[in-house]
């Protein structure tokens, strides 16, 4: 969900705007997910780096966030999505967040329709760190430590490799994204800015991910 900044920015707006435009922007999304049976959708909501933006921006998002996430928790239980979260939250999250989280968690964990996951305070290698200490700490030998080990100590050990990561605003890159997740993800990039993303874009990159041919390796 790249770009609200520079979007508010081209139409002389607070960067606060873009966020605000932003927030539809995320729910045309999901209701894009919803229409075609999409099972499983993960934004990234706020990185481990984002702490390192200014301070007013910063405690912008935190509340911004908060208040998303009260305000929607009721209107997506009724869509059946189930909400879900990934990242530290044991580290710099405001206890109000993280009980408004715990509250949205807790009244859609029986949703049986879209898995929606919310990358929070979350960091590709963070989690990556964070498995690796936890495995140190179950005490499991050398020998034992796979791949399919690694899986089961990320965040959510459920949650399945993404088919598609498309990302806007025209960046190139993951940004410390599901790196371990990611290794055999399609990757598409728009030049959209997020606040113009709409359910079309999404059902668009859906459709060009479908046309594509995935080899995992091989030929």
């Amino acid at each position: 969900m790249d770009g609200n900044g520079r979007w508010a920015e081209q139409r002389q707006l607070q960067r606060t705007e873009g966020h605000l435009r932003g927030e539809e922007a995320l729910f045309e999304c999901i209701e894009g997910a919803i229409e075609i049976g999409i099972p499983w959708l993960t934004v990234y909501g706020f990185s481990t780096e984002n702490w390192n933006r200014p301070k007013k921006e910063v405690q912008f998002l935190i509340n911004f966030n908060r208040e998303t996430i009260r305000k929607r928790r009721d209107e997506l239980h009724e869509r059946n999505v189930k909400i879900q979260f990934i990242g530290r939250e044991n580290w710099r999250v405001p206890k109000g967040l993280l009980n408004d989280m715990d509250k949205a968690r807790d009244l859609t964990k029986e949703n049986t329709g879209l898995t929606f996951t919310i990358a929070f305070n979350y960091g590709g290698r963070a989690e990556l760190v964070d498995a690796v200490k936890a495995i140190i700490r179950s005490g499991i030998e050398e020998t034992k430590v796979t791949e399919n080990r690694i899986s089961k100590y990320l965040y959510d050990n459920e949650m399945p490799e993404p088919d598609l990561i498309l990302r806007t605003s025209g960046e190139k890159r993951l940004s410390n994204f599901l790196l371990w997740q990611s290794a055999y993800s399609e990757l598409l990039f728009l030049e959209d800015l997020w606040p113009d993303f709409t359910r079309k874009t999404f059902h668009q990159a859906v459709k060009e991910y479908q046309n594509r041919s995935r080899r995992f390796g091989e030929l």
